[in-house]
């Protein structure tokens, strides 16, 4: 009998699919991965705006996660939205109890249309809880900024702001230069003070942006779950990320930030 290449995304629901649990589970499909979800809050949400949270209590976030993972595992973990300091915890405790591995957290804290995902008192506990945890982190500039509590707004601040996270996490650190106000967006992976990586990409002129974080931290769970090193995960979830914005480019889908196209592979 065969198996699957198991990932399991813990992440608030999109209502208008772009983000969040949905994002995840079509990047996993379209990397050859079988998706499993927890989710730790339902948004009202579309292109345009997130109007409503409505959090999960944290005792049936664990439920979630004890019950999937019991019987089915998983080969790699996804982290987005977490929202609160006690979800955090939860989260972190019960990932550790059951001696989960290969974990990507992407530290959410703000939607692509400015509003806020993450409560104030919730970054304290996610340095202190998750970080450590994790495989790779995924903050894009103004994530790294909070959890430093100082600007990082440029590519000669990226390469400082990775090596003070690398204080807070055992894992790699992959710092998205999104938001930088440069004619290319530029990641930068660390792994050590001698070994990092540059990503420059040109930019791609599209609306359709919505989700990108979530699709790129579920990308490098993927290939982490079909056994990549974090090197070629993170290198093969780039690629497949900007196939996804290029293809989505010339779609119109609501009148804000649309999607990415996540199965351009099978379909255009």
């Amino acid at each position: 009998m065969k198996t699957y290449k198991r990932a399991l995304t813990i992440a608030g629901s999109d209502s208008g699919g772009g983000a969040g649990i949905q994002a995840d589970l079509k990047t996993f499909a379209a990397l050859g991965c079988y998706g499993m979800s927890v989710i730790t809050a339902l948004t009202a949400q579309n292109t345009q705006a997130v109007t409503g949270i409505m959090p999960v209590p944290p005792s049936f976030i664990a439920e979630q996660i004890k019950t999937v993972l019991s019987d089915i595992g998983t080969d790699a973990v996804k982290i987005g939205m977490l929202h609160s300091a006690e979800v955090i915890v939860t989260v972190a405790k019960t990932l550790a109890e059951l001696g989960v591995t290969n974990i990507v957290l992407d530290p959410v804290m703000v939607a692509k249309s400015g509003d806020k995902l993450l409560l104030d008192e919730a970054v304290d506990a996610l340095k202190i809880w998750l970080l450590p945890l994790a495989t790779v982190i995924t903050p894009n500039l103004p994530e790294t900024s909070v959890l430093l509590g100082r600007p990082v707004e440029t590519l000669a601040d990226m390469q400082p702001a990775a090596e003070e996270l690398a204080l807070l996490t055992p894992g790699a650190i992959l710092v998205k230069g999104g938001h930088l106000s440069t004619a290319e967006s530029t990641d930068l992976l660390y792994l050590s003070d001698s070994d990092r990586y540059l990503y420059p990409t040109t930019r791609i002129a599209t609306a359709n942006s919505h989700g990108t974080g979530c699709t790129l931290s579920s990308a490098i769970a993927a290939g982490l779950a079909r056994g990549l090193s974090v090197v070629d995960a993170v290198s093969a979830a780039k690629d497949y990320l900007t196939q996804a914005l290029q293809a989505g480019a010339v779609y119109r889908l609501g009148h804000g930030h649309g999607p990415v196209h996540h199965f351009f592979n099978v379909w255009q």
